[in-house]
């Protein structure tokens, strides 16, 4: 399953809260992140599908509940996104690093550049959420009689038009990201390991590791400036053989 599948009761709610009421659109939005969560293959769970739940639950029940909590709805569903991409990072499973990595090639994320180009579109998403978070909050704050479906300029400028001009902007902005810091990617220095005899020479191994990288490199390119590390782990219920760690550089195949 795709890792933007788990942004699709965002989405939906979003469509449909400005067209029929609150807590149908967040009862529907519940049950897109039923469906996925119980389709997806992923175990433990991905924070996104747990962030949905409880957002889009406390959403369908909150309006019921409380009269004035319906003009803080959508301000409500950004900050449940906010929270989700943060506990993510800080249970150290990053929804942004998912969806980088499944943009990027398997060669790029196995690379010392990954790390850089994670860190800086979580910049952008957590600044673009934070910026439509912030401008959603103002007309209930400025206006008390505030509606989703209200066409004052206030509301509709800041309850639709900024926040997702910003999101549309960030998506934009983390492509042109990705692809900028990863043009230089054959400079990069990629890692991976091999596995080897333990009684081979210095020479040999550097011979298995070249070997390794080159079938690892796509076509027309030839891995160079191959390291050996300096110890290997042994593998489990095998004594004869271990893993040993190496990094590449990748350049254009020269002609013969």
């Amino acid at each position: 399953m795709g890792v933007l599948v788990w942004f699709a009761p965002w989405a939906v709610y979003w469509v449909l809260v400005g067209n029929t009421p609150s807590v149908i659109a967040a009862a529907l939005a519940l049950a897109v992140a039923l469906t996925v969560v119980i389709g997806s293959r992923a175990r433990p769970v991905s924070p996104l599908g747990i962030g949905a739940l409880v957002t889009f639950a406390v959403l369908a029940v909150l309006p019921l509940a409380f009269t004035g909590a319906q003009r803080w709805v959508l301000a409500l569903s950004f900050a449940g996104l906010l929270t989700t991409l943060l506990a993510g990072m800080a249970l150290g499973r990053s929804v942004v690093e998912a969806v980088v990595k499944a943009d990027l090639p398997a060669a790029v994320s196995q690379s010392d550049l990954f790390g850089p180009v994670v860190k800086r579109v979580t910049g952008i998403w957590l600044g673009a959420v934070t910026a439509a978070l912030a401008a959603v909050i103002v007309p209930p704050i400025a206006l008390p009689d505030a509606a989703l479906h209200d066409s004052r300029p206030l509301i509709y400028l800041c309850d639709w038009v900024i926040p997702f001009s910003v999101l549309v902007a960030a998506v934009i902005a983390s492509h042109i990201v990705s692809d900028r810091m990863t043009a230089g990617f054959g400079d990069a220095v990629r890692k991976t390991s091999f596995v080897a005899f333990v009684d081979l020479e210095i020479d040999q191994l550097y011979y298995l590791a070249t070997e390794h990288a080159n079938r690892e490199v796509g076509p027309g390119e030839e891995a160079y400036g191959v390291t050996v590390g300096t110890k290997g782990t042994p593998l489990l219920g095998d004594d004869t053989r271990v893993s040993w760690p190496s990094t590449y550089k990748v350049r254009q195949r020269r002609s013969p």
